[in-house]
């Protein structure tokens, strides 16, 4: 069984692996489905920046914190 900060390190691990997978393809597709429901392309862009914004802002762990824009 693992202990309670092996537990913890790898639920950091994990949360951080989650952004550092992402690949441009996706998120072109995520824009191109939030476009084609009717908004702009600008418009778009802005819901999935601001998506990723309030992902990072309340991820569980801090470590996103440290990510430069």
């Amino acid at each position: 069984m693992l202990r309670t900060p092996e537990l913890s390190l790898l639920n950091h691990e994990r949360d951080a692996d989650l952004f550092d997978t992402i690949t441009e393809e996706e998120i072109i597709f995520l824009w191109r489905s939030i476009k084609g429901r009717g908004l702009s392309e600008d418009e778009a862009w802005q819901a999935v920046v601001t998506g990723m914004a309030l992902d990072m802002a309340f991820a569980k762990s801090k470590c996103y914190a440290q990510t430069e824009h």
